[in-house]
């Protein structure tokens, strides 16, 4: 115990430096098993993964990456635009990631068990200057 109380500066900074090193993954949204936009490209280049957005139909028209297929989060579960393929892996998009963790979790629970969510959403693929385009 005195150990304790004569280092409390030592492990308050380790614990400090440890939230720290979190942090970026939390404020990204995406959460356990989340991807980069740079590892998306890779699953898609090297695996033929299969880029899903669950965003609302006005935000997918607004705006979504090149070659993803429009599957609203309420609608997963009935959808028909899935891979019949359920060992593909899936990268789900939404605008920030955060719908996006949901979904996978349903995809999950419907026999995808190789969907991860993109870990900042739509917005980290714009950042990373991926290519998006409208819907007219």
């Amino acid at each position: 115990m005195k150990f304790f109380v004569d280092n409390w500066y030592l492990i308050v900074m380790a614990l400090v430096s440890g939230g720290l090193l979190l942090w970026p993954r939390i404020r990204a949204g995406g959460g356990a098993g989340a991807v980069t936009a740079a590892e998306a490209v890779q699953l898609i280049n090297r695996e033929r993964a299969v880029l899903i957005d669950v965003s609302e139909p006005t935000e997918y028209a607004a705006g979504h990456a090149i070659g993803s297929k429009s599957v609203p989060l309420g609608g997963l579960e009935a959808s028909n635009d899935l891979p019949k393929n359920k060992t593909l892996p899936l990268v789900v998009v939404c605008a920030t990631g955060a719908r996006a963790s949901r979904a996978v979790a349903t995809l999950n629970k419907l026999g995808f068990a190789n969907a991860r969510p993109l870990a900042g959403g739509l917005k980290a693929w714009r950042e990373a200057n991926l290519p998006v385009e409208k819907s007219a």
